[in-house]
């Protein structure tokens, strides 16, 4: 069963499936996270704009890169597409992994 995330949910993720969250244009389906209910507000909207501003996968990824550098500090790691595997060691607390769309969305710190 899915959950809804908006800006005021005060829950944390305890396994039991995607969440969605409220907002316009294609929602953001998260599969799998460890961060704060304001961090992945702050994924999923820094992860829109880089897609309303970029088409190609690896732009997308860099402003993404760029924008959580900025706000939390350096070493954050995104990958961005439609068809890959990963398995990341991060850093508690400083990992999402969510789709837009089709596109799927993994963000996290080391």
């Amino acid at each position: 069963m899915s959950e809804k995330i908006d800006a005021t949910s005060s829950s944390t993720d305890t396994g039991s499936g995607p969440k969605e969250t409220s907002s316009a244009g294609p929602k953001a389906i998260i599969k799998n996270v460890d961060m704060s209910e304001e961090m992945q507000q702050q994924s999923v909207d820094i992860a829109t704009a880089a897609l309303e501003k970029f088409n190609i996968e690896k732009d997308i990824a860099a402003q993404i890169k760029k924008e959580f550098d900025r706000r939390h500090g350096p070493t954050w790691h995104v990958v961005v597409g439609k068809n890959f595997g990963s398995y990341v060691t991060h850093e508690t607390k400083h990992f999402i992994y969510f789709y837009i769309g089709s596109l799927a969305i993994l963000i996290w710190k080391s």
